[in-house]
């Protein structure tokens, strides 16, 4: 490695006995290069080769050598220039490690080798081996990362790649793990932003091991995009636990700033990871607009990598690259982590410094996303799109292979309660007559047998109830069937009208699909004109049924989103309204805000104001004490709050409640003296 050996001026002297090295770093040397463009730089040292375990390990210091060597044969190495390296100095590595945590590197090197055989298990818990080389690589490692992202920052170079060891991601602030002492590029970061005019900085981390010490190290603070693809295989694959999670995007301020793409299993290829660039990375760093981009450069998701068992190609690592390239204006440094099979590292390697030196990315075949690739990117969006426009979880929808297997749960559920209503009520079906309503709403419309013989009329309108689920797998969001149920809050309500002999209709307006059978599922349920839909329907029954009936007395009852529909018809038929409907109920729940009819009527609101009663849940935000003070609330008729959570619950509290109001109105009204019905 003669070659290798002249590319560091830095010796075992540059190190004093107290570790706290030199107050400044040391000059960094550019060699000259073309004049046309700044040039790459790369930093190695076979220095960083004095960590290293008697026995072998994955960890090994032939990790670096091969890459260079890689490089060098492939003209890479004379294509760049070389950046000093010197090892981080203490100021500089505790802007993200404690105090204590760099004694414990300091220390390294005054073990004996009895004290190193003796602290072996304890190392071995952490994912970790130490010798007195340890001290030496770890800050050359860091100091290297520095160096090659000041280099950057301050436009003595274009870009940099640091072929440096041991990695760095998985230290903590004020702990060493996985391989893992000083964390290489948080500390890189945080030195750019305090030596330089560069204060947003994205991180990309596409290492096979979720980089906890880096997401840790940035996860309050917005200055930092940190960004990994990992695999996560439920929380169970290293470092294992929720912070590598889908959810898990930042604390206080930096809440959004920290993007995970779990992969909940092995086998994942380029199409994947480039999915997810496609779909989550770059609409975000783009969004985000850094001013330097650091990779954390881990190849252990490379096919061949007995370690990471997924299948990321050479080819996948340049267009990666060359993506990333892409932002900042160009800044790109590339930090080694991770990547234990010697052939696949160098490839990998390779590939993306010939894409810094301005190549072109190598040609990648056709390619389709897996099943796991797509539906993970879907559900990474959603979560995302909590915090970033750019995201857009309809654009990630994965393509069903099943669809013409399958029945969606909205029809499965309609098909229950058509059912249920008929075998239990006696129920049938109303006729809707037009096309477009028979399309949307054909037996969701369901009427007793007796519509048009009792005095008494009861209208339910509604979607759904409460569907409760339990998950067998959070990561994959597979369902336990036998542990998930439907809660139909309008079986009391049924059961109570048919008690009292009143007529009812029961009014599902979750319309059906409009789009084409042959539609990907995904698309059959985005509705055009929906609210229109509903409105239609709900004055069709009303004309041609609750009008005809011969009800004398009407009671209209909304539950949920039914609530709004219910309160625009009674906006477009106030005459017949004031006439027939002697109570109305809306069992609002936690969601939606309350409506109510009148804008501009002031008859219709005084008619509402005594015929009205709201049921919501306390912690509805309608029902906040400075609302509750404002005289549009006067207009709300009765409103009462119930401590419950769920919309299901507030019903299931509030329905004797319920009960006694319908039966105070119906009193009210026979107790009125002269004809009845009148308005």
């Amino acid at each position: 490695m003669a070659n290798g050996a002249s590319t560091s001026k830095v010796t075992l002297m540059d190190v004093d006995v107290d570790g706290a090295g030199p107050t400044q770093p040391q000059p960094t040397h550019i060699e000259p290069s073309s004049i046309w463009r700044r040039p790459v730089g790369y930093v190695y040292s076979q220095q960083m080769l004095a960590h290293f375990k008697q026995e072998g390990h994955e960890e090994q210091p032939h990790r670096i050598s091969r890459i260079y060597d890689a490089l060098l044969k492939a003209g890479c190495i004379d294509s760049m220039t070389r950046i000093d390296i010197r090892p981080a100095l203490k100021e500089e590595v505790t802007l993200v490690h404690s105090e204590d945590h760099w004694n414990k590197i300091i220390a390294f090197q005054f073990l004996t080798d009895q004290q190193i055989a003796d602290s072996a298990n304890f190392y071995e818990h952490l994912s970790l081996y130490v010798c007195q080389g340890t001290t030496l690589a770890a800050r050359l490692s860091c100091g290297g990362v520095i160096e090659a992202c000041l280099a950057v920052a301050q436009g003595r170079v274009a870009k940099s790649f640091a072929i440096v060891r041991p990695p760095g991601h998985h230290a903590e602030p004020e702990e060493h793990s996985g391989f893992c002492f000083l964390n290489n590029v948080a500390v890189a970061a945080r030195v750019v932003q305090q030596a330089t005019n560069i204060k947003k900085i994205m991180i990309l981390d596409w290492d096979i091991h979720h980089g906890n010490g880096t997401h840790r190290a940035f996860i309050d603070d917005p200055s930092v995009l940190y960004i990994s693809l990992h695999r996560f295989d439920g929380g169970i694959f290293y470092p294992g636990g929720p912070l590598g999670g889908m959810a898990s995007c930042g604390e206080g301020a930096g809440l959004g700033f920290s993007v995970n793409v779990p992969w909940p299993e092995s086998g994942m290829t380029d199409a994947d990871y480039l999915h997810a660039f496609q779909r989550i990375v770059m609409p975000i760093a783009m969004e985000f607009a850094p001013e330097l981009v650091i990779i954390s450069a881990g190849f252990d998701a490379a096919d061949g990598d007995n370690l990471g068992e997924c299948h990321v190609s050479p080819a996948g690592y340049s267009h990666m690259t060359h993506m990333l390239a892409s932002l900042a204006g160009g800044k790109l440094v590339v930090a080694l982590e991770g990547g234990y099979n010697l052939d696949s590292i160098s490839a990998s390697a390779e590939a993306v410094a010939r894409v810094i030196l301005g190549g072109a990315p190598d040609a990648l075949g056709p390619m389709v996303a897996t099943e796991a690739g797509t539906e993970t990117v879907y559900l990474v969006a959603q979560e995302q799109s909590k915090y970033w426009k750019s995201v857009d979880p309809k654009a990630c929808l994965p393509k069903e292979e099943v669809e013409d297997l399958a029945h969606t749960i909205p029809d499965l559920l309609k098909a229950h309660r058509q059912y249920y209503l008929y075998t239990e009520h006696d129920m049938m079906s109303i006729p809707l007559l037009t096309p477009e309503l028979e399309k949307a709403f054909s037996s969701q419309i369901m009427c007793t047998s007796d519509v048009f013989e009792q005095d008494t009329l009861v209208v339910l309108v509604h979607e759904f109830g409460n569907l409760r689920t339990e998950l067998m797998n959070l990561a994959t969001c597979d369902l336990n069937i036998e542990k998930s149920y439907l809660i139909d809050f309008s079986k009391q309500i049924m059961n109570w009208v048919r008690s009292m002999n009143y007529s009812l209709i029961d009014i599902n307006l979750y319309p059906k699909a409009n789009a084409p059978a042959n539609a990907p599922m995904h698309k059959r349920y985005h509705y055009k004109a929906r609210d229109d839909l509903e409105r239609n329907v709900l004055c069709y029954v009303w004309d041609n049924f609750i009008q005809l009936s011969g009800a004398s007395r009407v009671v209209l009852i909304g539950h949920g989103p039914g609530c709004k529909t219910l309160v625009d018809v009674m906006d477009m038929r106030t005459a017949s309204v004031k006439r027939l409907v002697k109570a109305v109920v809306q069992v609002v729940g936690t969601t939606p805000s309350l409506t109510v009819p009148g804008a501009d009527d002031e008859e219709l609101i005084s008619w509402y104001d005594e015929h009205g009663y709201a049921v919501l849940s306390s912690a509805h935000p309608d029902m906040h004490p400075n609302l509750l003070k404002k005289k549009k609330f006067r207009r709300f008729g009765r409103c009462d709050p119930f401590d419950e959570p769920q919309s299901y619950r507030v019903i299931m509290t509030a329905f004797p409640e319920i009960r006694a109001f319908i039966r105070q109105k119906l009193d009210d009204d026979l107790a009125r003296p002269g004809p009845s019905n009148t308005a």
